[in-house]
């Protein structure tokens, strides 16, 4: 029996990049990092939870071709690919937060819904990311 999921993928154009936007912006925290020959195995995870990570993956060797590799990047670059949807206690204070600090990559300002507030976001790598707090709508 399947007892829980431990992680999960997306594809980011640059590793390093990836990382300082979940780590330093969104406030995830580094899970694993781990080199091995040319494959780095770089997760990131909700701090302090002993829960599922997101491995951040490179389209390209050893997982992919060349070719199959740049049909990857052109689809995270139009934000046709998988995304994430996070949780968060306060939807408007990060979002307030992330535009202080620069951040202008919004899909979607918070917005309420019957199931409480999200907003809209993509990382770097284009990926859509929607940051929900659920429950009724934040004021």
């Amino acid at each position: 029996m399947i007892t829980k999921l431990n992680v999960t993928s997306i594809y980011v154009l640059d590793k390093d990049e990836a990382l300082e936007f979940y780590v330093g912006k969104l406030g995830l925290e580094k899970g694993n990092d781990v080199q091995q020959g040319s494959y780095r195995w770089l997760t990131v995870r909700v701090p302090g939870a002993d829960g599922t990570e997101i491995s951040l993956e490179q389209p390209g060797a050893p997982l992919h071709d060349e070719a199959t590799a740049e049909q990857l990047r052109e689809l995270m670059a139009k934000g046709a690919l998988t995304g994430l949807v996070l949780n968060s206690d306060d939807v408007r204070g990060l979002f307030e937060t992330l535009k202080a600090s620069g951040f202008t990559d919004f899909t979607q300002e918070p917005a309420d819904h019957f199931y409480g507030t999200d907003m809209g976001l993509r990382d770097p790598s284009g990926n859509p990311i929607r940051i929900l707090q659920q429950g009724s709508p934040a004021a």
